[in-house]
């Protein structure tokens, strides 16, 4: 759970900066954002969760 809620807050931050500096616009953050919800309910999702959860144990390995 806490690789999610940190990979939410990265993906916001990296959104926001994008839209700071006007390369994307609003209404694209709106539909990535949708996007993301969309796929969240999917069936494509736990998949993708074991995948980020592998590359975070395989980073904590690498830094440890």
């Amino acid at each position: 759970m806490a690789l999610s809620v940190s990979a939410l807050v990265l993906f916001g931050i990296i959104c926001f900066i994008f839209i700071r500096q006007k390369q994307l616009k609003p209404g694209h953050f709106i539909l990535a954002a949708l996007f993301g919800f969309m796929l969240h309910q999917s069936t494509a999702a736990q998949p993708i969760q074991d995948f980020l959860n592998e590359i975070a144990k395989s980073i904590s390995n690498i830094t440890s």
